[in-house]
C-alpha cells in the first residue's frame, strides 16, 4: 500500500471521498452481537472509524499509511494505530466488529483472516465491503464510464478487478454469511466536487506518473456541459457487501 505513502493523495483522500449511507451502520449495530469493541482495518483517514464510534463504545482504526492516519479526525472513542492488516495489536477474542470499507483488495489475506479469527468474540461480526464507479443518469454516465473503461485501462491495479466484480471473486472463508441490505452511496457532484473524487483514483495518480499528462484536463467542463444547467448531479454506487459471524 505504497501508493497510499503520499502525503497529496492522503489529502485528496480526506477532502473528497463519499460517505457512507447512515443505513450502513444501523444495519450493521442489527447484527453485531455487541457494542464494546471495534476493529476498523484499513481505516485510511477513519471515514469508517468515525461513524462506527457514533455507535460503539471503542473502536480500534488501524492503518498501514501513515500519511492517510495524518488525516484522520480525533474522537475520544476512536484509537488509531500504524500497523497492518495482519497485526492489529489487540486481545485475544476481544472484538465485537471487524470493519473492512474499500480496502480488502489491498490486504494479505493469509495473515488477515487468521487475524479476524484470533481477535474476534464467538459470533462477532465481520462486514467487508466495496463500492465502483457512481453512476449518473443521462450523458454525464457516459464521460464517466469512459474515463473509467478506456482513458484509464492499463492503469489500474490488477487488485482492483475484486470491486469490478463486486467482491464475487473474493476468497472469503466463512459459511455462515449473512444477506445485506441493498445500499448506494449517493452523492450530489458538482463539476468540481466530482473532479475532486476522480483525482483520488489510484490510476489517475498512475496515468500522470507514467505519461506525464493528466486524464482529468478539461472533465470538469465537460461534465457541466452534461448538467444542462443544473448545478450537480447525483452519482449512485451501489454497495457491494461481504458479512458473516465469526467462531472466534
Amino acid at each position: 500500500m505504497s501508493r497510499f505513502a503520499d502525503p497529496d493523495h492522503a489529502r485528496a483522500y480526506a477532502a473528497a471521498r463519499p460517505m457512507y449511507p447512515a443505513a450502513l451502520y444501523t444495519w450493521l449495530m442489527t447484527e453485531v452481537p455487541g457494542r464494546d469493541l471495534a476493529w476498523d482495518v484499513g481505516t485510511g483517514n477513519g471515514q469508517v472509524a468515525l461513524d462506527l464510534a457514533q455507535h460503539m463504545a471503542a473502536v480500534w482504526a488501524t492503518d498501514t499509511s501513515a500519511a492517510q492516519l495524518a488525516h484522520a479526525k480525533t474522537h475520544p472513542r476512536v484509537t488509531y494505530h500504524q500497523t497492518d492488516a495482519g497485526q492489529s495489536g489487540l486481545p485475544d477474542q476481544s472484538v465485537d466488529l471487524v470493519t473492512v470499507g474499500q480496502a480488502i483488495h489491498w490486504f494479505d489475506l493469509e495473515v488477515f483472516y487468521p487475524e479476524v479469527r484470533r481477535v474476534a468474540k464467538p459470533g462477532a461480526l465481520l462486514a467487508v465491503w466495496v463500492y465502483g464507479v457512481p453512476r449518473f443518469v443521462g450523458p454525464a454516465d457516459a464521460l464517466v464510464q469512459h474515463l473509467y473503461h478506456t482513458v484509464l485501462e492499463g492503469y489500474w491495479d490488477e487488485r482492483r478487478r475484486l470491486i469490478d466484480a463486486r467482491l464475487t471473486t473474493l476468497h472469503f472463508p466463512f459459511p455462515r454469511l449473512i444477506t445485506p441490505p441493498e445500499l448506494f452511496l449517493a452523492t450530489d457532484y458538482t463539476p468540481a466536487t466530482l473532479v475532486a473524487y476522480l483525482d483520488t483514483w489510484s490510476a489517475v495518480r498512475a496515468y500522470r506518473a507514467a505519461t506525464g499528462a493528466d486524464p482529468l484536463a478539461g472533465f470538469a467542463q465537460a461534465f457541466e456541459e452534461t448538467l444542462g444547467g443544473a448545478p450537480a448531479l447525483r452519482g449512485l454506487a451501489p454497495l457491494s457487501i461481504l458479512a458473516t459471524r465469526l467462531l472466534g
